[in-house]
């Protein structure tokens, strides 16, 4: 099966928008894990006077992960699916957080940045150039500044390979199934089992210029399947940093 890219997944997703949040509430830890990645960004006060970036937000439950993790902080929040973003804008947020609807790649150019952490769960898996987006996270981050990935990536073992595929087959399509978005959950599937195993995407990270990776198992069932990878922005200025 060929991976949904870009628009066609964006569509996919605006199609999936309204029952994404039901079937992901089905997955037993999967806002706990998500406002554990959030914590690990180790951000102090509360997040006061921190500018914060929530990249590929989807239905806005990661921006609520980061929100409890930093509520003093200013958030922006975008994604590249504009059902999803209308999902998220359903739900009650205070001003500090905004959305916008843009992609990874776009945010080069929107005049968006430089922010003092970047969050971004579930997205580079999907990235058809996974290289360029973290390039694209360097330029944003201010020196110092701190990133995490939460991120549907295997250990490498070919049990947690094993364990993935079964759930998959006797959950995930299934319920993407009955709702009509069989062709995203089987994309999910696929996605997954070609995506960097943990010490790949470690290194990947490593080699885009980021600093201090380290790669953080999630609890429960999806230990093995899924991380949190963080990693600092310690290089110097960026060009964006010098033009303020």
């Amino acid at each position: 099966m060929s991976l949904l890219r870009d628009h066609d997944l964006a569509r996919a997703f605006d199609r999936a928008s309204r029952s994404y949040d039901h079937l992901t509430s089905l997955n037993p830890g999967y806002r706990t894990d998500l406002l554990r990645s959030a914590r690990r960004l180790g951000l102090p006060d509360d997040g006061a006077g921190l500018h914060l970036l929530d990249l590929g937000c989807g239905t806005g439950s990661s921006t609520r992960a980061l929100l409890r993790t930093a509520p003093r902080a200013r958030i922006t929040a975008v994604d590249a699916s504009a059902g999803m973003l209308r999902r998220a804008l359903t739900k009650p947020w205070p001003a500090r957080v905004r959305f916008a609807h843009l992609t990874a790649e776009e945010l080069s150019t929107a005049g968006e940045g430089p922010f003092d952490a970047i969050f971004a769960a579930y997205l580079f898996r999907n990235a058809t150039d996974p290289d360029s987006v973290l390039e694209t996270v360097r330029s944003l981050l201010r020196p110092g500044g701190r990133f995490a990935a939460h991120e549907y990536s295997l250990s490498g073992s070919t049990v947690h390979r094993a364990l993935w595929t079964a759930v998959c087959h006797g959950l995930v399509i299934p319920a993407g199934t009955v709702t009509g978005n069989r062709a995203l959950y089987r994309h999910l599937w696929h996605s997954v089992l070609a995506f960097d195993t943990a010490p790949a995407f470690a290194d990947r990270i490593d080699r885009a210029g980021l600093t201090s990776v380290r790669a953080l198992p999630a609890a429960g069932w999806q230990r093995g399947i899924v991380h949190t990878f963080v990693a600092r922005n310690d290089g110097p200025t960026t060009t964006r940093e010098n033009a303020q």
